[in-house]
């Protein structure tokens, strides 16, 4: 349970992401810097760090997982459905 928490709890990371894209916008025009870009990119990895773990600590697989969300996203594309809100479109 604690890998779980403490994965999970990586997920809050997310914050940093929007912060620098913030700072890009009210910095920099909205202009991407190769290193802004790769200060993104790191602060991503870490992102995918922190879900790859939640899945394996609750026994999914991340492929499987990569695989049902395209799959979900081309589905609402097809029926139409990519705007709105809710889980279930």
């Amino acid at each position: 349970m604690l890998k779980l928490a403490y994965a999970a709890l990586g997920l809050g990371e997310q914050g940093e992401v929007q912060g620098k894209i913030k700072k890009i916008i009210r910095d920099s025009n909205g202009e991407i810097t190769g290193e802004k870009r790769q200060a993104i990119g790191a602060e991503l990895s870490d992102q995918l760090w922190y879900i790859a773990m939640v899945a394996d600590e609750l026994g999914l697989s991340f492929g499987d997982l990569a695989v049902a969300n395209l799959r979900k996203l081309q589905s609402r594309k097809e029926r139409g459905t990519l705007k709105g809100s809710g889980d279930v479109r």
